[in-house]
């Protein structure tokens, strides 16, 4: 099964640190978190990967060009122009990089990689800039039982403030990280029949609004309840959030 991910988007509400790359090359722990998102599928045997690219989108085709290089040890001859690869370490991965336009919404962006999918009978899609300690495996079981033509992964994020629990005025507790308000929101990771995108009519389309109403509206749209960590980087205080889950050991989707 392939992995399509959108990574082309612009990422305003980071501009600290998208104004000069692409929000999926922010890192993580000195690593870009679309790694991260890839380290998460292919550790659970997803290798096949198409990037969905956009905004400063060389930037990541440089990337993975230079990616075996960067991660092995090498051995440079100046005078010659020689380069030596000493202790190979390259990811098992085939990535396509398929440029989707620089201002496509998300459903544009998915109906342009449609020739890299067309012949498969699903494919897992999420979000350039979310992590969880999702079981792929069982996602992709559940949407092959159910038949329908698309699942989304159902998750409930964290109360952004700490609570307090009380009896008057009496504080009896502090919950620094308390559960939100338990409604369950869209948390990526999808898995789609690639029937859905023929719902897609070009790329100012938004595939969260027409294409994924009338899936729910038909009935072709399930959730698959995912309980654990979830966790997207939508402002530098969640990217502090996940760089410090990273470098203290404590990184729930590192599965790896």
């Amino acid at each position: 099964m392939k992995a399509v991910i959108l990574a082309g988007g612009r990422g305003t509400r980071l501009a600290e640190e998208t104004t000069l790359r692409p929000k999926p090359m922010v890192e993580i722990g000195g690593w870009p978190i679309l790694w991260h998102i890839m380290k998460i599928y292919a550790a659970q045997g997803v290798t096949d990967f198409v990037i969905c690219l956009g905004y400063k989108g060389w930037q990541i085709k440089e990337y993975f060009l230079n990616y075996r290089l960067h991660a092995s040890d090498l051995s440079i001859d100046l005078a010659a122009g020689r380069v030596e690869v000493l202790r190979p370490c390259a990811e098992p991965w085939r990535i396509a990089l398929v440029d989707t336009g620089e201002d496509s919404m998300t459903g544009g962006r998915l109906r342009r990689i449609a020739p890299y999918v067309v012949d498969e009978p699903a494919f897992c899609m999420t979000y350039g800039d979310g992590l969880a300690d999702i079981d792929i495996g069982a996602l992709t079981g559940f949407h092959a039982a159910h038949g329908r033509l698309a699942t989304v992964t159902a998750v409930t994020p964290p109360g952004r403030f700490g609570a307090l629990a009380r009896d008057g005025a009496a504080v009896q507790a502090f919950i620094e990280k308390p559960p939100g308000d338990g409604g369950a929101i869209n948390g990526g990771f999808f898995v789609l029949s690639p029937r859905v995108l023929d719902r897609i009519e070009g790329d100012a389309t938004v595939f969260e609004d027409e294409p994924l109403q009338s899936l729910a509206r038909e009935g072709e749209l399930m959730a698959y309840d995912h309980p654990g960590f979830w966790q997207a980087m939508d402002t530098l205080r969640d990217r502090q959030q996940l760089e410090r889950l990273w470098a203290e050991g404590r990184a729930p989707w590192r599965r790896w």
